[in-house]
């Protein structure tokens, strides 16, 4: 199917310009600048279009499997959901992040296994031809869990796996070296108080001591195995970086500091942080300010993570911060394609894949108008 959107500011690599562009088989055959309307054209009447959003890193399918407490929906309709609402915010390309390693006792109902079945669910809809965006898995391998190992064995070269990251959530430490600010988390999510979160706390650093080591690597031999591109998570010092970049991670999610931050762009690490961090001024676990980041030039990529809508809202913020709208959409478009080795989409330019959406920006935030996924309109 064949298209011409026109009269529509066009966001760049590193400028915006008044021009239109003809879709053609789901590529982007030609760029003309100009505000003139061709007969057949759509008018865009000034609005803005940018590549389609690249999402590295988002745990909103989680939330449409279990839309309350004790409560779980049922998973074919919870992916289509899912993949319904990253379309309706500008998301064109998404890298479904579903934890591996879990801990099977029954009062951890938050951490029971469930990748290879959701995993099942989104190929499924996929084989189907029903999702409107383009889906790849990103597998978050819990270090600190009991099944780690077995669970990634359940995975082949035939899931794209586009990303696997390491984790490790034992209390003290990375995200949570504030063991109040995760007493905090836990006792908000799980409903657990007090001593009770303690011991939990005494019970997941027992374990993580017995298992560190073995499920580290069982991660990095299942990402050379499946041709993950490989990430860490929470990255605190320069020694976790140094071990980040000897693991061969290229991606950096959520550094704790600027001290990390600063290591992974000397070690070639990109570096992800929350778009909600940025919108919020600050991290909801007590760690480094995205802004503070932005303004060192030590960030690369935004992430959604738990609120898909911030993903454009932040880069739209970061561009207006900056003065330089390409800039901040560059964090969510180009940079996590290039960084997830995907070539084809990205940027606007000839021969990309037609990923694009339509917005206005109202008020300093963007409103959504059109949603394009391979030439299509969703």
């Amino acid at each position: 199917m064949n298209s011409v959107l026109a009269n529509a500011r066009l966001v760049l690599d590193d400028e915006v310009i008044t021009g239109s562009l003809v879709i053609e088989d789901g590529r982007i055959a030609r760029i003309d600048t100009g505000s003139s309307v061709p007969t057949g054209a759509e008018d865009l009447d000034g609005d803005y279009l940018a590549p389609g959003l690249v999402e590295l890193h988002t745990d909103n399918l989680e939330r449409h499997m279990r839309p309350r407490p004790g409560v779980s929906w049922p998973r074919p309709a919870a992916v289509l959901a899912h993949d319904r609402e990253l379309a309706s915010v500008g998301v064109t390309t998404v890298f479904d992040a579903l934890r591996v390693g879990s801990i099977i006792r029954e009062d951890n109902a938050d951490y029971q296994r469930y990748a290879r079945p959701v995993a099942d669910a989104i190929i499924a809809h996929k084989k189907a031809g029903v999702l409107s965006i383009d889906h790849y898995l990103h597998l978050r391998a819990e270090v600190c869990s009991e099944t780690l190992p077995e669970e990634l064995d359940e995975f082949s070269t035939e899931d794209d796996i586009g990303i696997l990251s390491l984790m490790d959530h034992t209390p003290g430490q990375r995200q949570f070296r504030d063991e109040a600010k995760m007493a905090q988390y836990v006792g908000g999510k799980s409903g657990m108080k007090g001593d009770e979160i303690y011991a939990y706390f005494g019970r997941l650093k027992e374990l993580s001591a017995r298992v560190r080591d073995r499920h580290q690597e069982a991660s990095l031999a299942a990402g050379r195995r499946l041709g993950a591109t490989l990430a860490s998570h929470d990255d605190t010092t320069e020694t976790d970086v140094e071990n980040s970049r000897h693991q061969g991670c290229r991606i950096a999610e959520f550094p704790t500091t600027a001290e990390a931050a600063k290591a992974c762009h000397q070690h070639g690490l990109k570096v992800i942080m929350g778009a909600p961090n940025y919108l919020r001024g600050g991290s909801h676990s007590g760690n480094v300010s995205a802004a503070d980041l932005a303004e060192q030039g030590l960030l690369d990529i935004l992430s959604s993570d738990y609120a898909p809508s911030s993903l454009l809202m932040g880069a739209v913020k970061l561009g207006l911060d900056q003065d330089n709208l390409a800039k901040g959409i560059r964090t969510v478009t180009r940079a996590p394609a290039e960084a997830a080795g995907l070539n084809d989409r990205g940027h606007i330019a000839i021969g990309q894949r037609a990923d694009l959406i339509r917005f206005s920006v109202v008020d300093g935030v963007p409103a959504m108008r059109g949603v394009w996924s391979n030439g299509r309109r969703t």
